[in-house]
Parts: C-alpha cells; sequence; structure tokens
C-alpha cells in the first residue's frame, strides 16, 4: 500500500508540532513529522529503540548528550539505544522530517525532565 501523509494517522504532539504514522509495528516505525518554528521536545533517552531522523526541509538542531550538532536539509543523524538526546526547531520555518524508531519508541521513552 502506498503511504503518504493523506492516508497515515495523524497524531499531534508538544506545541503544535504534527506526526504521521507511515508505518506502525512494534518492530519497526516510520513517522514523518512537522515543528513549527521555535519549538521543541523534551529531553530523552529510548532504552531500546535506535533511531534515524531525515531531514526533508528546514534545519534541525539536535542536542544529543552534551552536544549540539545542527542537521540540514537533506541529512540525517542516527540515535543509538541509551542516548539521551531532543530535536528542536531554532528557525523561523517549519522543520519536516522522517524519524525511522527499530523496534518502536512505544512504552521505550523515558524523559529527563529539561
Amino acid at each position: 500500500m502506498k503511504k503518504s501523509k493523506e492516508n497515515s494517522e495523524h497524531y499531534f504532539w508538544g506545541e503544535n508540532c504534527s506526526g504521521w504514522h507511515l508505518v506502525k509495528s512494534q518492530s519497526l516505525s516510520i513517522i514523518e513529522e512537522s515543528m513549527p518554528p521555535n519549538t521543541q521536545e523534551k529531553k530523552h533517552y529510548h532504552n531500546n529503540s535506535q533511531q534515524f531522523f531525515r531531514i526533508l526541509s528546514g534545519k534541525a538542531t539536535f542536542e544529543i548528550e552534551n552536544e549540539t550538532i545542527e542537521v540540514q536539509n537533506g541529512e540525517g543523524i542516527h540515535i543509538p539505544p541509551k542516548t539521551k538526546h531532543r530535536i528542536r526547531n531554532d528557525q523561523s520555518e517549519n522543520l519536516a522530517f522522517i524519524v525511522i524508531s527499530e523496534p518502536t519508541t512505544r512504552g521505550d521513552r523515558y524523559d529527563i525532565g529539561e
């Protein structure tokens, strides 16, 4: 089955951020997400899940452990399990990206409280 935002389950998260489940299973999650300007998620980690973020448009700022990394449109970044991280959109335009999690992060997210 062809998948797009138009035929995928939609949800809201954070401050007016959106996600669309392109693949939603226990072993694999692929989500297209959109973050408005000046938004961020809570810093967290996953015990079992590894993630790969691929930026579709805009520029993402990642806090990974104690390092800040900017990832441009067309680039990606891998987050291994047990790695403290968060994504931010510090720009004045929307940020769009794909996040692939293996296995799914459902039930495997631990917020740090920052």
